[in-house]
């Protein structure tokens, strides 16, 4: 059975996707699946997140993007996470102006996973906060998007946005894409804007919102200073038992989606 390819997508910044890229790849990791994260953002924060130092990459998913290297050459283990990560530094930057030229250009991630999937259960992508070619290139190579977000003003007006790219994506480039659903992130139930927008999630998208919701979480924030993800730093705090949950969910879905098929 080959690999659930998932996408973490927001053109929004800090609403929480490397969070959660690292720790659902560690949850899942933690329920006994095969799991790889690519990191797509230049910035390399899931990366260092998974405890592995970006400065000293002598190959990364750049070198995999410009066909110059294989997935396989390039993955490490994460040993903080329990998962494969396919690392990015800022050499990606300059991946995005290099790639304007090449053939197949929307597909190249795509073409790249065909190799290690088998190998998976689980492949989520951490897209960078822009709908620039590699996010791009992480929608193609997906089968659905998980779409973290921030229960506040801006959030719902990005998201029709991010709702666009993927529709034209879909009628394009790849016309099984789905949204997998929206996360809530960094929530606090006594903000009463936060409920307000949250309630409007639950309006517009129903069964597409995860019932889990992640909370504002101190530990969740200093996680990557120690180069761990926060399940496998404090697996008792309310982030981390949050991501667990989340794991948990996708997998019933996962499982519900498999038995209707």
């Amino acid at each position: 059975m080959m690999a659930r390819i998932l996408a973490i997508a927001n053109q929004k910044g800090g609403v929480g996707k490397t969070t959660t890229s690292v720790n659902l790849a560690a949850s899942l990791a933690g329920a006994g699946k095969r799991v790889l994260l690519i990191d797509l953002d230049p910035q390399g924060n899931a990366t260092m997140g998974s405890g592995i130092d970006k400065r000293n990459l002598e190959n990364s998913v750049y070198q995999v993007l410009l066909g110059l290297t294989t997935a396989q050459a390039v993955r490490q283990k994460s040993e903080s996470g329990g998962y494969d990560l396919v690392p990015a530094n800022r050499e990606l930057a300059g991946a995005e102006v290099e790639m304007v030229g090449l053939d197949n250009r929307e597909t190249r991630l795509k073409s790249a996973l065909v190799s290690v999937a088998a190998e998976y259960d689980f492949i989520l992508l951490d897209c960078p906060p822009a709908l620039n070619l590699l996010t791009l290139n992480g929608l193609v190579a997906a089968e659905a998007v998980m779409i973290p977000m921030q229960c506040e003003y801006y959030a719902l007006e990005g998201l029709s946005d991010l709702v666009e790219t993927i529709r034209k994506v879909r009628k394009h480039l790849n016309p099984q894409l789905e949204i997998e659903g929206l996360l809530r992130t960094m929530y606090d139930p006594r903000n009463s804007l936060a409920q307000q927008v949250s309630a409007q999630l639950q309006q517009h998208f129903g069964d597409k919102l995860y019932e889990t919701i992640i909370p504002r979480n101190v530990r969740l924030a200093e996680a990557p200073s120690y180069g761990a993800p926060a399940v496998s730093l404090d697996n008792a705090c309310k982030g981390s038992q949050a991501y667990v949950a989340l794991a948990v969910e996708l997998l019933s879905r996962s499982v519900s989606v498999a038995a209707a098929v």
